[in-house]
């Protein structure tokens, strides 16, 4: 039989889980190698501004391609692609057979002879013929009918994805259409998500600066919380999501209703938008249920957030503590996405005849996506841990402290001393099960697309009941992280002990701090809904603009992960110090008795607070409690300097 734990600060303590920190560091020399190579091979303005049949990039100056003697011009005034024989394009292995050129702009009018040609190029400087061909010799070379475009030139106009000429005679369009649709469609979905986010790049990141000052207002709500604020937060959040589902069950019917829906990208914004409107829908009706059941309970989460303040109070600093780890994450972020659209666009250019250019798509590119991929939710995941585990130990550090008048010097700091000294691979293990355990849920999600073509119910019911059970496993499994990262900052134990230990003390005390933990989570976690809600309205309605040929599902959703990892990072002060404190509240009830000999670290008002809100009557509290003194018997956690 295992001994009790005792439950001591530690001052002198011992690295935990190094195994895992050196897994992590290879795992990191991989994203780096995968880094390095799409850096080198990738091309990513390809997916957005194109190019042309010579390996010259639009609207940007090119470097030359050996054995192409066209390519490497500067194409910087020379923003849009022009097919020569636009009136007649064919699909060859995906690639559009006619010769493609940049030009400056596209021609407005219908060109029937080689001198409409010279007299446009004369006047608007945008040559349509091949680099090689002076304007001049238009009408003198007798070999400018191959060279030039297929006469007569219909008249075009520019289109928003990939700055393709698009003529607007009917019977040329009629043809051009559907190899341009074609083309477009027969990208894979990681080529048309990375032109979605590419097209959209400014919009996703006003919105996720907007998130970030929706959070910053949240973070003021809860440190001035009263109960006018809190009817006031609850009631934008309700009005936010029946708002935001109807808007999107409307997108749904317009874009279902819209007769010109014919590429693969808007076949999957409407796809996604009916995901989105059931999701946000079964939300909505969860939320408000809850709502309705705990609003007799608003006076007590004023309460709660006066506590938690009061420690906040003591640590003033750990309201800027976010700060840092969201600057790491933006960092991070902004080099996951490059490395994402340099790596989407990797390949070999190869020459082809008359000194043309084709870029092949380098193997292996999948494997290397799925990797990048996993490392943006366990790097995510470490970083947020990072910040979870620093402020628990601030918590612990004031909260073990006698002295109540005199607090610890500098606890922020001394907690990330004690992370970065001892406990970075505790984070690295908690952060990679929760890595370990979405990878599943994102394969079912493959399989349920492939197996839905079948329309097989039984796959359906499979891939429902299975991520159900995984998002389950998961709340389960952040939960008790949080908890091992606080109980590991107070005895220095590895995560498994550390887990273990905390489920124990959990179990014993949970009919004293588990309705005070929820109903503190479920108002933080309606914080978080708002800020990811209206940020994705902001979206819906900046994205709604832009609906050609763009995926723009994708970044939205995009744009929501963004939403909820910022609010997550800004507000999880808040969630952090609830779960701590009342952590550490078992603890000194379990270890303590109130007495002369053991009293307790807690103050009167924290232990008569968890009293009313279990409804305990006052002959139920411990006559031994008696108030607290400025001694300094019994262990402290004491801030490394």
């Amino acid at each position: 039989v295992t001994e009790p734990r005792e439950w001591r600060p530690l001052i002198y303590r011992e690295c935990t889980d190094l195994l895992w920190l050196f897994l992590f560091f290879l795992f990191w020399a991989g994203l780096m190698f995968i880094a390095g190579y799409a850096v080198v091979a990738g091309a990513a303005e390809r997916l957005v501004l194109g190019y042309d049949s010579f390996g010259n990039i639009c609207g940007r100056k090119n470097s030359p391609v050996k054995g192409a003697p066209l390519s490497g011009q500067d194409m910087t005034n020379k923003k849009y692609v022009f097919f020569l024989n636009s009136c007649n394009l064919e699909m060859q292995s995906l690639e559009i057979s006619s010769v493609s050129l940049c030009v400056s702009s596209c021609p407005q009018e219908q060109l029937n002879s080689l001198e409409d040609l010279q007299g446009f190029a004369r006047i608007n400087g945008s040559s349509l013929c091949v680099y090689n061909l002076n304007v001049s010799s238009y009408t003198l070379n007798p070999k400018a009918s191959e060279l030039c475009p297929t006469l007569p030139v219909p008249p075009s106009k520019s289109f928003p994805l990939l700055n393709r000429c698009i003529p607007q005679n009917p019977e040329c369009y009629s043809k051009y259409a559907p190899a341009l649709i074609n083309a477009v469609n027969e990208m894979d979905a990681l080529h048309r998500i990375l032109a979605g986010i590419l097209a959209g790049r400014d919009t996703v990141i006003g919105l996720s600066v907007l998130s970030l000052a929706f959070s910053f207002i949240l973070i003021l709500t809860f440190t001035f919380i009263r109960t006018l604020l809190v009817h006031t937060l609850i009631a934008l959040v309700v009005f936010g999501l029946l708002f935001v589902s109807g808007v999107l069950w409307w997108l749904y019917y317009d874009y279902r209703s819209d007769p010109s829906t014919e590429l693969e990208t808007g076949k999957e914004n409407i796809k996604f938008l009916l995901g989105y409107a059931v999701f946000s829908t079964i939300v909505t009706v969860v939320l408000l249920s809850l709502v309705l059941v705990l609003r007799k309970r608003l006076q007590f989460t004023v309460q709660l957030f006066r506590m938690v303040n009061k420690m906040i109070s003591r640590i003033p600093f750990l309201l800027f503590q976010p700060l840092w780890s969201f600057l790491i994450l933006i960092v991070f972020w902004v080099f996951w996405v490059a490395v994402l659209l340099s790596l989407g666009t990797a390949g070999t250019a190869q020459i082809t005849s008359g000194g043309q250019v084709e870029y092949r798509t380098a193997s292996g590119i999948h494997y290397m996506a799925w990797y990048h991929f996993v490392a943006l939710i366990w790097t995510s995941e470490f970083i947020l841990g990072c910040q979870q585990m620093t402020i628990a130990g601030a918590v612990v550090t004031c909260y073990f402290n006698r002295n109540k008048n005199s607090p610890p010097r500098h606890p922020v700091l001394s907690s990330i001393s004690v992370l970065f000294c001892y406990h970075l691979g505790t984070v690295v293990k908690g952060s990679c099960l929760i890595t370990i355990l979405r990878i599943p849920r994102i394969f079912l999600l493959y399989l349920y697309n492939f197996l839905k073509q079948k329309e097989s119910a039984c796959a359906k019911c499979l891939f429902k009941s299975c991520c159900g059970w995984f998002g389950c496993l998961e709340r389960c499994l952040r939960y008790f992280n949080q908890h091992a990262y606080t109980t590991t900052a107070i005895n220095g134990t590895d995560f498994c002990t550390s887990a273990k230990d905390a489920v124990f003390i959990l179990a014993k005390n949970s009919t004293k701090i588990a309705s005070i933990i929820c109903f503190g989570g479920f108002i933080i976690f309606l914080g978080k809904v708002f800020v990811v809600c209206f940020t994705v309205f902001g979206g819906l309605m900046a994205f709604n603009y832009h609906r050609e040929l763009q995926a723009w599902v994708v970044p939205l959703l995009l744009v929501g992960f963004f939403a909820y990892v910022v609010s997550h990072s800004f507000l999880s002060v808040f969630e952090v110090t609830v779960d701590a404190l009342f952590l550490c509240f078992a603890i000194d009830m379990e270890t303590n008795d109130g007495s002369a000999e053991k009293p307790y670290f807690m103050d009167q008002e924290l232990l008569t607070f968890v009293h009313q809100s279990n409804k305990l009557t006052e002959e139920q509290k411990p006559k031994s409690m008696k108030p607290l003194q400025d001694n300094e018997d019994g262990t402290e956690l004491q801030p490394m300097v």
